[in-house]
């Protein structure tokens, strides 16, 4: 017997819903709204009733879940969905797996569970398989039919980010991983709760194959807890209104938004093509375990989005990276989620959001992409590593389309990527007062909390943005020292100079400093962009610091806080506070993304978050921002002065830098003049890049994207042939493996070498200081 509403099988409903919506172009084939048309007040009532039980739903159960990232950082969310898995209604939280989860139901649907194992009232499904349906493996999701009397009428899903999913290294986003079998824990849209009673063989499954067993327990029953929350609310509405008028309301609210997601597009947004390019670099050729993961990736990210006239959107992925033995592959489900909750944001902040917002967008992904390929070897741990960035496109397309339309206020100049992100794990040695042999998980959350880009008249926002999740928090200290017991937190302040520049800055940003203290057996790795800019800034705006790695081993911190003396509180690299207060061996790498180091007590490691880009020509700031910048510490008195062109002087009767007005306008005219004499034309400059191709003087991650691209978007390769005007058998020489490493080997020790000369002219005392070599990475202590 069919459980579909109207006597049909859930298949039959997802074909037609999906063959009408072809022909139509409405959802449902909705050409108008005769429940809104009829009683707009009662309709928007009924509606906002659903939303206010998902949202209900989902702060109770962040009171049965045990994991900090939920419980502390709101790392979750819950969804309700028609029959067919479309998305009708969210709650607050980690919006990309409103779509995500939508994908997951389909895909049962398809894949005839209705036959096989069946869909039964009271059954609870378990995915996270980020083709089938989630952005990563770490977010695991429970999907929970609605039935009434013997048809189902729609899905409550909710999904919570895990400490720890069981990889092949701790934490929550294993870099580690180079295929899918080294992902750890994977659910494919799993049964795993019938008739009351959850299956024996996945709570002892789910429990062994991570190493926080308790937080997913918890979160299992928090996710359970939630749905049957929405189930029993929803099924009130039910008896209130009748299903008929259910069902036709729900399909309603997804057509409306469609109309309100065009609507908006075509008031904000001028019809044309927006093209964005960001970038990320994944340096592990020294790092990574399995032997053919040992490179270093220029991974591009580029997005083109065509605005047409009738406010629908069409996307091209051409030119990205393409999939590999890396972290960072994924899928249309995790591109989607991204794109959702990027776009939600943007353009539908006032609006009902739902799967109407994702009817009214195309997208054409190359197959061999990391964003198409959905080949179930690779590993999919972290697609956000590539879908971050990427969504950056998405600010700038609003803040050119609304800045032409005169709403100056909208968009931004990109985000920046969330991390760091160290995550990892030890045990206890019992030297504290825990008890010896107690594992504790590293997952601190401060990567919830970035600076967003600045736009036309305002700077950006300061350590308070994450793409994934509108409500970002970067938690307590105490409250991740609960849970981390030997990583203790040193330090936690505004990071200096890593906001972009701009006439509008760039949002700010924080550092930290933490300790391995009563610590044994202790691992932690870390990932974050370097050696390119993620994004740029725009109208003379620059981009965000990039990032770097900085860790001291076998320090003397034990005997520096018995003796009261100062300890390093951050890091600048003009003046290191590790440098002149420790001793011991010290490891900086103008790289970000490193493999699981072994860590010891007394082991330092300093971390940062990101800065936004800026907006705007950086002389033209006005100076009384200039003074409040260098007094909330964003900013420097060398780069105010360098960049900024602003000469200030600290008042120590006042306690506070002042700007001199009259010494900064002369600076400010000398660098202009600076800017004239070192200018060159465009075509002078194209010569002089052109050229460079020519001669094929890139590096091997420069030159292997480029050449990978003749295979992953032909159409993209000759676009790019065409505008250098290179011939179609053009081919860029690729650098073989030891001689890029030898280049590379010798350009740390020279900067290495150089930064140790730069401080001794600091007057800073080395003799206690030993710096690890790129020969030194990946070498056990």
């Amino acid at each position: 017997m069919s459980i579909g509403y109207g006597g049909k099988t859930l298949r039959e409903l997802l074909e037609y819903s999906e063959k009408i919506y072809q022909e139509t172009g409405h959802y449902w084939g909705l050409k108008s709204l005769p429940l809104y048309e009829k009683d707009p007040l009662i309709w928007e009532r009924l509606i906002y009733r659903l939303r206010a039980i998902v949202v209900l739903a989902r702060e109770l159960a962040l009171h049965i879940a045990a994991s900090p990232i939920a419980r502390y950082i709101g790392e979750t969310c819950t969804v309700l969905y028609t029959p067919e898995g479309d998305a009708i209604v969210h709650s607050t939280g980690i919006l990309v797996h409103v779509h995500t989860m939508s994908e997951g139901i389909k895909w049962m649907i398809k894949m005839n569970y209705e036959e096989n194992p069946g869909i039964k009232d009271g059954d609870h499904f378990v995915g996270n398989d980020p083709v089938l349906g989630n952005v990563h493996t770490t977010d695991v999701h429970t999907l929970t039919p609605i039935f009434y009397k013997d048809m189902l009428i729609g899905w409550v899903g909710t999904v919570i980010h895990q400490v720890d999913i069981g990889g092949n290294s701790p934490g929550h986003d294993i870099i580690t991983a180079t295929q899918r079998f080294e992902d750890g824990f994977y659910a494919e849209e799993e049964l795993v709760y019938r008739d009351g009673k959850m299956f024996p063989h996945y709570y002892e499954r789910s429990r062994r194959s991570v190493r926080t067993p308790l937080f997913y327990d918890l979160d299992d029953k928090s996710r359970i807890a939630a749905n049957e929350i929405v189930k029993r609310e929803v099924l009130r509405i039910v008896e209130e209104i009748g299903v008929e008028n259910y069902m036709e309301l729900i399909r309603e609210a997804i057509e409306k938004s469609r109309r309100d997601f065009i609507s908006r597009v075509k008031e904000r947004l001028v019809p044309g093509r927006y093209r964005s390019v960001t970038w990320n670099a994944l340096n592990v050729i020294k790092e990574a375990w399995q032997p053919f993961a040992r490179e270093d990736y220029l991974h591009a990210a580029p997005l083109e989005i065509f605005v047409n006239e009738d406010g629908t959107l069409f996307v091209d992925l051409k030119g990205n990276s393409p999939s590999g033995w890396h972290f960072s592959n994924a899928g249309l489900s995790p591109l989607m989620g991204g794109f959702w909750v990027t776009m939600t944001q943007l353009i539908g902040y006032s609006e009902l959001i739902n799967e109407g917002f994702v009817r009214a967008v195309k997208f054409k992904v190359p197959p061999r992409s990391w964003a198409g390929d959905t080949s179930p070897i690779f590993s999919r741990s972290v697609p956000w590593w590539l879908l971050i960035p990427q969504m950056a496109g998405l600010h700038r397309m609003v803040a050119y389309g609304a800045f032409a339309r005169g709403y100056v206020e909208e968009g931004s100049a990109g985000n920046t990527g969330t991390w760091d992100a160290p995550q990892g794990g030890g045990f206890t040695d019992g030297s504290t007062g825990d008890p010896p042999n107690i594992y504790f998980p590293i997952s601190t959350f401060e990567l919830s909390s970035q600076g967003l880009g600045a736009n036309a008249v305002r700077d950006g926002l300061d350590w308070g943005h994450a793409m994934w999740n509108p409500e970002a928090d970067m938690g307590d200290v105490e409250e991740w020292e609960r849970n981390q017991r030997g990583f203790i937190y040193l330090a936690r302040r505004i990071k200096k100079n890593i906001a972009g520049y701009g006439k509008f800055r760039g949002g700010a940003s924080f550092e930290h400093v933490a300790v391995f203290y009563g610590a044994k057996d202790a691992t932690l790795f870390n990932f974050g962009t370097s050696r390119v800019f993620l994004v740029s800034g725009i109208n003379g705006g620059y981009p965000p610091a990039s990032q770097y790695s900085l860790m001291a081993y076998n320090t003397n911190i034990n005997e520096i806080t018995k003796e009261g003396k100062l300890y390093p509180l951050g890091d600048d690299p003009n003046q290191p506070e590790f440098e002149r207060y420790i001793s011991g061996d010290i490891e900086r790498l103008e790289y970000d993304t490193i493999y699981p180091r072994e860590f010891r007590s007394n082991d330092i490691v300093y971390l940062k978050q990101g800065g936004g880009p800026g907006w705007g020509d950086p002389l033209d700031r006005p100076l009384d921002k200039c003074e409040d910048d260098l007094n909330m510490g964003i900013y420097s008195p060398e780069i105010m002065e360098k960049v900024f062109g602003v000469i200030a002087k600290y008042d120590e009767e006042k306690g506070k830098w002042v700007v001199d007005e009259e010494a900064s306008k002369k600076k400010r005219e000398e660098l202009r003049k600076i800017r004239i004499e070192k200018s060159i034309d465009f075509a002078q400059f194209y010569r002089e890049e052109r050229s460079i191709l020519l001669e094929g003087k890139l590096v091997r991650p420069v030159a292997k994207y480029y050449m990978e691209q003749k295979e992953v978007s032909p159409d993209w390769f000759k676009e790019f042939l065409d505008f250098w005007r290179l011939p179609e058998d053009f081919s860029i020489p690729i650098q073989g493996k030891k001689e890029y490493i030898r280049v590379m080997s010798e350009w740390h020790s020279l900067y290495l070498g150089s930064y140790r000369k730069y401080l001794e002219s600091k007057g800073y005392d080395l003799s206690k200081i030993r710096y690890l070599n790129y020969e030194d990475v990946g070498i056990l202590r």
